[in-house]
C-alpha cells in the first residue's frame, strides 16, 4: 500500500482498522489513527481496561486526538527500526508532524528487564506553514478532571484503578485546547498513568518531563533503545523490511515482566462487520506464543525466546495441567463478559472482555509445550528433573487423550470433535518427548512414546483421509460414522510441525483440495467453511492470513518455489503502509478484519520468509553445482 498523503475516510464514523499504528513498551499498548487520535489505549498492561476505546465506540469510548482543525491529508510511518510512530498532516496552510512513543527508561535494554516509564510522549512539529492545532481528550464513563502541578489529573469511572495525568510544554487550557503553530514550532504533550492494582510507584507530579527539552531527550533516548535492540535481528531473505517490522511488532506484544506474548493488543475488532465474532485477544495462548518464539529465535532473538520458554515451563511446573491460555501473570484469564455499553466497531457487537476459550479442552497444548521444551534443549539448555517429570506426564496425557474430542485450534463453540490438528499435536508431544529423553538421557517411556507417535501419524493418514476429496479432513473418523469430512486449513501446518512431510503425496493432494475448496481468491484462504463445519456461531468471517502463509510453506516444501514466492509477495503487499497485518482480510474489499495487529500473521511473515530464503539458497547451490 502507498505511504503517500491521502484523505481520511470513515465508515459509520470509524477509520478503517488498517488506518492505525501500534505503539507500546512491553507492558501496555495503544493504537494511533491516521486522524491523530489514540482511540485504543490499555495501560499499564495489555489486559487492563482500556483508558481510551473510541475504536469500539466513537461516541462514548474516549480518545486523545491531536490534529489540525483544518481538513488534512495524512500519512503514517515508523522511524526506522523502532516502535516510534509518526503521523503527518498536510493542509492548505502547512504540515504538522506528530511523533508518538511509549518512552523507555534511559539506556533500556529491551531484551532484558522491563523498560517502560509509564509514560507516553506526543511530539508536535511544524516543518513549514501556519496551522491551528487542536488537542481533544475524552475518556469513557464518568470523568473527573482536576488541575495538578503536572497538568490535568483525570479519573474515570470506567477505569477506577487508573489515574491519568496530561501535561504539555505549551499552555493547556483543559481537555480541549487549541494552539497556533508556525514553521519551526515544537510542542510536547505527555500522558502518564498510575495504577493502584499494578502500581508503578509513580508520583504523577514528580518524575515526568517538566519542559520540552526533557521530553525531547526522553524521546531521543527511546529511539536509540529501539534501534540498538533491532541491531540483533538477523535475516537475509525476501521482504527484509517487512520481516524486521514483524519482529518489532512481536516485540511490542511481548510482556516484558515475564516473557508472555499476547495474541493481539485489542479486543472485539470484528471478524465480520456487524457480526458477533468479536473476541478479546489480550492474553497469552500457548499455541500462538510458541509460534512467535520459534520465529523470534530464527531471527537471532534468542533472549526473547528463552524468556517465554522459561515462563511457559514454569507454568507447567507450577500447575501440572496446562491451560489453553493465561493472563499476563500466568493465571486464569477473567471470565468472558459482554459490555452492553459499547456499540462495537462499526456497530459490531457484542464487545467482549475476557475469553471463554480459557475453559475449553484443546489437546494441541501438549504438543506446543513439549515443542517449546525441545527448542530449549536443542539450544543447549538442560531440564530440571522435577520439570521433566511434569513434561513426561504431559506426553503421557497426550498418549491417553489424543482420540478424545476437543474444541480445536479454532476454538469452536459447537460440540467437541477429534480435530486432526489436535491429534497431530499430540503426535508432536510424544515425538518431542522421545527426542528430549534421548538427547538428555532422561527417564521415560521413550520407546512407547515413539510407537504411539508412529500410530498417530498412521491414524491421521488413514482415519482423517477422504478418498473422494483426496484430502486429509478436519477430523478423524468416517462420514459413515457421522464424522465430518469438511476441510480445514489447519492441516497445512502438519508439515511445519514435522508430523507429515510437505512432499508426502497425501499432503500434496490435500494442499490442492484446500485451495480448491477453501480458496477465497488471490491467494487468500478461509480457515474452514462455516456451512460445512458449524462452529456454534452465527454469520461468517474473513480469510485467515496465517493459513495463506502456511500454504506458501507447503508449496515451498513441494518444490513449487516460484509459486510460493509469488504468494508470499502478494500476502506481504496486504500489510498497511506501516507494515502491520490483521488476523483476517475481507476477500471482497481487502479491508482488515479481526484483532490488530495479530501476532499470528506476523509470525507468518517471518517463518515463510525464512523458509523461502532457505529454499532459494538450496536451489541456487544445486544450480551452481
Amino acid at each position: 500500500m502507498s505511504n503517500r498523503f491521502a484523505p481520511l475516510r470513515r465508515r459509520d464514523g470509524y477509520l478503517p482498522i488498517e488506518d492505525h499504528g501500534l505503539i507500546g513498551d512491553g507492558r501496555g499498548a495503544g493504537l494511533v489513527g491516521r486522524d491523530g487520535g489514540i482511540s485504543w489505549l490499555c495501560v499499564p498492561r495489555f489486559d487492563s481496561p482500556p483508558v481510551f476505546c473510541g475504536l469500539l465506540d466513537h461516541e462514548r469510548g474516549g480518545v486523545l486526538r491531536i490534529a489540525p482543525t483544518a481538513p488534512a491529508h495524512t500519512r503514517q510511518y515508523y522511524l526506522d527500526d523502532t516502535g516510534v510512530l509518526v503521523t503527518e498532516f498536510e493542509t492548505d496552510t502547512g504540515v504538522l508532524s506528530v511523533t508518538d512513543a511509549f518512552v523507555l527508561a534511559d539506556g533500556a535494554d529491551l531484551s532484558g528487564a522491563p523498560a517502560g516509564r509509564g509514560e507516553l510522549v506526543r511530539a508536535l512539529q511544524v516543518p513549514h506553514g501556519d496551522l491551528e492545532v487542536e488537542l481533544v481528550l475524552s475518556a469513557r464513563g464518568q470523568v473527573d478532571v482536576a488541575r495538578s502541578a503536572g497538568g490535568l489529573r483525570i479519573n474515570s469511572s470506567a477505569c477506577p484503578d487508573v489515574t491519568l495525568q496530561v501535561g504539555a510544554s505549551a499552555p493547556l487550557a483543559g481537555t480541549r485546547t487549541t494552539w497556533r503553530l508556525r514553521t519551526g514550532d515544537r510542542v510536547y504533550v505527555w500522558l502518564r498513568w498510575k495504577d493502584q492494582q499494578h502500581s508503578l510507584n509513580l508520583d504523577l507530579d514528580q518524575g515526568g518531563p517538566s519542559n520540552a527539552a526533557e521530553a525531547a531527550e526522553r524521546l531521543a533516548s527511546t529511539i536509540g533503545d529501539w534501534q540498538r535492540w533491532s541491531e540483533r535481528i538477523r535475516y537475509d531473505g525476501p521482504q527484509p523490511e517487512l520481516v524486521r517490522r514483524s519482529a518489532i511488532t512481536l516485540k511490542m506484544l511481548d510482556y516484558a515482566e515475564d516473557g508472555a506474548i499476547v495474541a493481539a493488543p485489542t479486543s472485539s475488532l470484528p471478524e465480520e462487520i456487524g457480526g458477533e465474532r468479536n473476541w478479546d485477544y489480550r492474553f497469552t495462548w500457548i499455541r500462538d506464543a510458541a509460534f512467535s518464539v520459534y520465529a523470534l529465535r530464527q531471527l537471532g532473538l534468542g533472549a526473547e525466546a528463552d524468556h517465554f520458554l522459561s515462563w511457559v515451563l514454569d507454568m507447567v511446573d507450577r500447575e501440572g495441567e496446562p491451560r489453553v491460555l493465561y493472563d499476563l501473570d500466568g493465571g486464569q484469564p477473567s471470565r468472558e463478559r459482554i459490555d452492553a455499553e459499547l456499540a462495537g466497531y462499526r456497530g459490531s457487537n457484542p464487545v467482549r472482555w475476557g475469553n471463554a476459550a480459557a475453559d475449553q479442552t484443546q489437546h494441541d497444548v501438549y504438543g506446543e509445550i513439549l515443542d517449546c521444551a525441545h527448542q530449549r534443549v536443542s539450544n543447549g539448555y538442560g531440564l530440571d528433573p522435577g520439570l521433566w517429570q511434569w513434561l513426561a506426564r504431559l506426553a503421557n496425557l497426550a498418549r491417553e487423550r489424543w482420540q478424545q474430542p476437543d474444541h480445536g485450534i479454532w476454538e469452536v463453540r459447537s460440540a467437541a470433535r477429534p480435530f486432526t490438528y489436535s491429534v497431530a499435536m499430540c503426535q508432536v508431544a510424544l515425538e518431542r518427548a522421545a527426542r528430549i529423553a534421548d538427547q538428555l538421557d532422561l527417564p521415560g517411556d521413550r520407546a512407547g512414546w515413539e510407537r504411539e507417535a508412529t500410530a498417530i501419524r498412521r491414524a491421521i493418514l488413514e482415519q482423517a483421509w477422504d478418498p473422494k476429496q483426496e484430502a486429509i479432513t478436519e477430523q478423524l473418523g468416517s462420514p459413515e460414522d457421522g464424522a465430518s469430512s469438511a476441510l480445514d486449513a489447519s492441516v497445512l501446518a502438519l508439515p511445519l510441525r514435522q508430523v507429515i512431510s510437505g512432499a508426502h503425496p497425501a499432503m500434496v493432494s490435500t494442499t490442492r483440495a484446500v485451495v480448491d475448496r477453501l480458496g477465497a481468491g488471490d491467494g487468500l484462504l478461509y480457515r474452514y467453511l462455516v456451512d460445512d463445519s458449524p462452529d456454534g456461531l452465527a454469520g461468517h468471517e474473513g480469510a485467515f492470513l496465517l493459513c495463506s502463509f502456511w500454504l506458501a510453506d507447503n508449496w515451498t516444501r513441494q518444490g513449487r518455489i516460484d509459486e510460493a514466492g509469488q504468494l508470499y509477495e502478494s500476502l506481504c503487499a496486504r500489510a498497511n503502509p506501516l507494515g502491520l497485518l490483521p488476523e483476517q482480510i475481507d476477500p471482497t474489499t481487502g479491508a482488515f478484519l479481526g484483532n490488530f495487529p495479530q501476532a499470528f500473521s506476523h509470525v507468518g511473515v517471518i517463518t515463510s520468509g525464512l523458509n523461502l530464503a532457505e529454499a532459494l539458497r538450496k536451489d541456487r547451490a544445486e544450480t551452481e553445482a
